[in-house]
C-alpha cells in the first residue's frame, strides 16, 4: 500500500474508532491475496470507505462519480484513486482497467446495486461484478453493511452509530463468459447469485428484494 493510502486509512480507521461502535465479524472468510472482488451491499455514502477500512489488504474500488460532489466523502474518494465510473454509461477503458486490476492479482471492491438503495434494503442488482468475476475468473468475496444509513443522523445528535460488518465466504460463478444468446441468462444468475450471497449475511429488514 502506498504511503497515503496508508495514512489514509489508518485515519479512517482511527475515526471510526473514535466515532462509532464498529464491528466486524467473519474475518476467518479472509483469503490471503487477490485476484478478489469485494462486493457489498450499498445504503450510504461511507459504505465504500468502511469496507476498505475493515479489510486487511489494499484494495481498488468502484465508485459513481455522483459521489465526487458529496462533501467530505468526494475528498475522500480523490485522496485514495477510487475509480471513477459514470451512471449508466458503458466506459471501455474504466472496464479494461479494472480488468487489468484484477489480471494483476489486486483486489477490486464495488456495490452491485450500483447506487444507495432508496428503501435502505435490497433491491435488484445490476449484471457488472457477474460480468466481471466471469471475464475474469476471480473469486467473490460478500459484504453485508449495516448502520451507515444512521451515521449522519447519529453524529448530529451526539451519538455513535452503531456500523457492522459481515464477511461471508469466499464463492465463484460457474463460467467461463457465455457468448451469444446464452450470456444474458448466465449474467442473470450470476447476479442473483451474488445478491443472495450479500443477502445472507444482513438481517431480515435489509434484505429487500431478496428477503
Amino acid at each position: 500500500m502506498n504511503r497515503r493510502r496508508r495514512l489514509l486509512v489508518g485515519a479512517l480507521r482511527g475515526l471510526l474508532r473514535l466515532l462509532a461502535h464498529w464491528e466486524v465479524h467473519g474475518q476467518g472468510n479472509l483469503p490471503a491475496a487477490g485476484p478478489l472482488l469485494v462486493v457489498f451491499n450499498h445504503l450510504a455514502h461511507l459504505d465504500g470507505s468502511l469496507v476498505i477500512a475493515s479489510m486487511p489488504w489494499e484494495m481498488e474500488a468502484i465508485g459513481l462519480s455522483d459521489l465526487w460532489d458529496v462533501p467530505v466523502v468526494g475528498q475522500l474518494l480523490r485522496l485514495y484513486g477510487v475509480i471513477q465510473v459514470h451512471r449508466d454509461e458503458y466506459d471501455r477503458p474504466v472496464l479494461q482497467r479494472v480488468l487489468e486490476v484484477l489480471a494483476q492479482g489486486k483486489i477490486l471492491g464495488l456495490a452491485p446495486e450500483a447506487r444507495q438503495s432508496p428503501t435502505l434494503s435490497l433491491e435488484q442488482g445490476r449484471k457488472g461484478a457477474a460480468y466481471l468475476a466471469l471475464r475474469s475468473g476471480a473469486p467473490l468475496l460478500p459484504v453485508g453493511i449495516t448502520g451507515t444509513e444512521t451515521v449522519y443522523s447519529a453524529l448530529r445528535h451526539g451519538q455513535r452509530p452503531f456500523l457492522t460488518v459481515r464477511i461471508g465466504a469466499l464463492f465463484r460463478l460457474a463460467g467461463p463468459l457465455a457468448r451469444g444468446a446464452e450470456r444474458r441468462a448466465q449474467l442473470e444468475a450470476g447476479r442473483e447469485e451474488i445478491m443472495r450471497h450479500i443477502a445472507a449475511l444482513l438481517p431480515y429488514g435489509y434484505r429487500g428484494v431478496y428477503a
